[in-house]
């Protein structure tokens, strides 16, 4: 009868959350109705946290098709500008309708630990081990079992002690003493890179590998697929930098885009260029302007949450 009254309270609290988020989207919302939210946060914890989370999921899912948006903001007709408005309502409010249904994913909504987009975050626990959580992740962590699940997203964790760690994914799972080892779960794939020690990786169809530093698998569908080198620079995230080393233009606005709220698109033509650099990763509009000064790139901004990048058009 408890967890019923807890699951009920939780609801509760998430559809709060959601009504919230609608009225502030609106566009509609008063000075006093920003210092009510701010009071309904801070009357019990459990608010602010739904608050948090429904934030990290309004940046996941509240982008329109740009085809879409920009075709109707592109017209002058009133009319259309309505539209657009009901629809980016529509927009906001649908995270939140994902949020309560039944198709929610209940074990990212109560997780243990999780990240927004852009944000990061370094945890050193009991026992001196040290785990670093990456842009839009999700965990929940049993230190004292030393046992991690990730349900999304991507982590780093260096481990302190003899006894063995381990690191549940949907494709597998990673058990190492002391080591350093990174998960990325993304979508049907997830990857394991080791850094030091090793690693014994089972998939979730039982297959078995052990892993040294420098070797990275990459699971899909329960089966180990691939195993190859990898840069440790790759990992300079942990750091707050974004590293390329004369890496394609496409590849690198796809690894920054994980970083970024809102919608970051570029040409097709601009996939091919290269990059070489360090990027510090608190200032994402700094690194777009860096590229615009070192490429021929132009950075479009129709508004903080929506960039585009376009080749520069050569003057005669």
């Amino acid at each position: 009868m408890l967890n019923r009254e807890v699951s009920e309270d939780s609801r509760r609290v998430a559809r709060a959350a959601a009504r919230w988020l609608a009225l502030i989207e609106s566009g509609e919302a008063s000075e006093r109705d920003h210092l009510a939210l701010q009071r309904w946060r801070e009357v019990h914890a459990s608010h602010d946290q739904a608050w948090q989370k429904i934030q990290a999921l309004r940046s996941r899912f509240g982008g329109l098709p740009a085809e879409l948006a920009m075709a109707s903001l592109d017209r002058p007709d009133q009319g259309r500008r309505r539209m657009l408005k009901g629809m980016l309502g529509f927009a906001a409010l649908a995270p939140a309708a994902w949020l309560v249904s039944r198709e929610l994913p209940i074990d990212a909504w109560r997780a243990d630990l999780a990240t927004r987009v852009g944000e990061r975050q370094r945890l050193t626990l009991a026992d001196g081990s040290v785990l670093d959580i990456n842009t839009d992740s999700a965990l929940n962590l049993d230190a004292g079992a030393r046992r991690l699940t990730l349900l999304r997203g991507e982590v780093a964790l260096k481990v302190a002690g003899s006894t063995p760690f381990v690191i549940e994914t949907s494709q597998g799972r990673a058990t190492l003493g002391t080591g350093e080892v990174c998960v990325h779960q993304q979508g049907d794939s997830c990857q394991f890179s080791v850094l030091a020690g090793s690693v014994q990786l089972q998939a979730s169809t039982d297959d078995t590998q052990v892993l040294q530093p420098g070797q990275r698998v990459t699971l899909r569908a329960g089966r180990i697929q691939s195993t190859q080198t990898f840069d440790t620079g790759a990992l300079g995230w942990r750091d707050g930098v974004l590293m390329a080393n004369d890496q394609p233009l496409g590849d690198f606005l796809r690894e920054l885009d994980r970083y970024r709220p809102g919608i970051l698109r570029w040409s097709p033509a601009l996939e091919s260029l290269r990059v070489t650099g360090s990027f510090r990763l608190a200032d994402t509009d700094q690194i777009l302007d860096l590229l615009a000064a070192s490429l021929p790139v132009d950075v479009h901004k129709r508004t903080r949450y929506w960039v585009t990048l376009v080749p520069r058009e050569k003057i005669a």
